[in-house]
């Protein structure tokens, strides 16, 4: 598979991840139900991307990850159909569970096949397109759904997804798959036992409570720019989201980062520092130091995703597929919870106690990067 063409399909299949998201304070309206409510759409998608990653990784261990991600990306195809014709909210979250329960499958065989593929500098030069895909994918996921709400229908955006997918799907080529040396036949437990080797549970850690922040605030950013700033407008609440294309651009910055810095625990300890920064900046009411301190705040997520993935890769002994998809379901755990438990404080509480919460979270993630730097020291430059 051309690494160009598997950019494509990352780019489309985040699509499904985030169009929703953009779009909950009108499924708000349209089903007659609370913004905590709302947001279950985004937990009922990410629920099943904290458990199932693992499981994946382990199965995946063994198998082409070509052949999984084409099976993949054709169900959430066929799944964006049912999504618009789901008569009911409660539907609505059963199609959102079973996507959920195929994104995973789908990140995996992509981060498993970049892992398997590629080694060294070249490893961290893919792995950093394509989280670069991955932000480009969740930025116009967000944007094109707002837009394509406000011009055409929410529903034209998702036919749109579904034919890309099938079609990306089909053109994925079948090669024989051969295993490399480092998917050795292991048992689940010896996968597992080696995942807790060196400083990788505790990056692990970090990026739980790095992506808490990135999906609780996103997740509730449009009743608050409605709440807070008065706006209501799908597509001004889309516009607003062009802070977050910043972070395609500072995680394609990431070598180069990278090559400044002593190695890349400090480069994360920086990260974790503006992230924490940017979001005690968010509890403003002021719309400019909120779109600024909105920008900092995705910059500083994606330099940490760009940073922690293929290092991840490079300090982990356990198998790429193994590996990748412990990364992602710690990710997503926090994508969980964080699109789920914040909102609840900020239905009650407000803004400024709904940021303090994430700052707590954050502080926990900054913390424990220190601690890994400290079992990692001698990890070089990533």
């Amino acid at each position: 598979m051309r690494f160009p063409h598997l950019l494509i399909c990352s780019v489309f299949i985040f699509f499904v991840l985030y169009a929703p998201q953009p779009l909950l304070s009108l499924f708000a309206s349209e089903f007659n139900v609370t913004p905590a409510v709302a947001g279950s759409l985004m937990t009922a998608t990410m629920l099943p991307l904290a458990i199932a990653p693992l499981v994946y990784g382990l199965f995946l261990a063994k198998r082409n990850p070509l052949l999984i991600l084409r099976i993949a990306m054709l169900f959430l195809g066929i799944s964006c159909l049912l999504f618009i014709y789901a008569p009911s909210f409660e539907l609505l979250l059963l199609v959102r569970f079973l996507q959920g329960l195929t994104l995973p499958a789908a990140l995996t065989a992509m981060t498993s096949f970049i892992g398997m593929n590629y080694q060294a500098d070249t490893l961290q030069k893919k792995m950093t397109l394509y989280i670069g895909s991955t932000i480009v994918g969740g930025y116009l996921g967000r944007v094109l759904a707002a837009l394509f709400s406000d011009v055409w229908s929410w529903q034209s955006f998702y036919y749109l997804i579904a034919t890309m997918l099938i079609i990306l799907a089909l053109s994925i080529p079948h090669k024989r798959f051969n295993r490399t040396k480092s998917t050795e036949a292991l048992s689940p437990i010896d996968y597992i036992k080696q995942l807790k080797k060196g400083s990788a549970i505790k990056l692990y850690g970090a990026i739980f409570c790095m992506f808490f922040c990135f999906a609780a605030l996103l997740n509730y950013l449009p009743f608050i720019l409605k709440n807070t700033f008065l706006i209501n407008n799908t597509r001004d609440i889309g516009i607003v989201y062009s802070g977050y294309l910043i972070g395609a651009l500072a995680s394609f910055f990431t070598p180069w980062l990278l090559k400044k810095v002593t190695s890349a625990w400090r480069l994360l300890i920086a990260a974790f520092v503006v992230y924490n920064l940017s979001i005690g900046l968010l509890m403003s009411h002021s719309l400019l130091l909120f779109l600024i301190a909105f920008t900092l705040f995705c910059g500083a997520m994606f330099v940490i995703h760009s940073t922690a993935a293929p290092l991840v890769n490079k300090i982990s002994h356990a198998p790429p597929s193994v590996t990748n998809g412990c990364y992602v379901s710690f990710y997503y755990s926090g994508g969980a919870l964080g699109s789920l438990l914040p909102g609840v404080i900020y239905q009650h509480y407000g803004q400024t106690e709904f940021m303090a919460t994430l700052l707590a979270v954050c502080l926990c993630g900054l913390a424990l990067i220190m601690w890994a730097q400290h079992d990692g020291k001698n990890i070089t430059r990533g």
